[in-house]
């Protein structure tokens, strides 16, 4: 499962891994899940999130729904890279479908090791914060 050869990564690697759940390979309901996670980056319980689906595209957008979260689903070191310096993503989605665990590891760590840019990037992640906010008092 690559949720378990993630995490054990960055346990090894000194991270503390909080595991929101599931603990089985069984198909779930996910949003919950993800929801939970981007509660927990959101309420400063977690530096980073990262949920796992098959593909990640579900997760992603259900992670996304929690006010303040800016999930992105990477597919590449670049897309992760990119992620954080341009979009400031606080969570990570990944396929385990999509992506094996030695490039899931790859992603993740080059998703951790990369600060964001802030410069003109803040003026469009202010634009998409005030986009949230409108959505939410509607």
């Amino acid at each position: 499962m690559l949720k378990v050869a993630v995490s054990k990564h960055l346990a090894d690697a000194g991270h503390e891994v909080i595991d929101l759940g599931t603990h089985s390979e069984d198909p779930v309901d996910y949003p919950s899940f993800c929801a939970a996670v981007g509660r927990a980056v959101v309420a400063g319980k977690a530096d980073f999130g990262i949920v796992f689906g098959g593909s990640g595209q579900g997760e992603a957008i259900a992670a996304n729904k929690v006010h303040g979260v800016r999930a992105a689903l990477c597919q590449s070191e670049f897309m992760a890279r990119l992620a954080r310096q341009h979009n400031d993503a606080n969570v990570l989605a990944l396929g385990g479908r999509v992506i094996g665990e030695t490039f899931a590891v790859s992603i993740v760590d080059e998703f951790l090791s990369v600060e964001f840019d802030g410069g003109r990037h803040e003026r469009r992640l202010a634009q998409i914060a005030a986009i949230e906010r409108d959505e939410c008092e509607q």
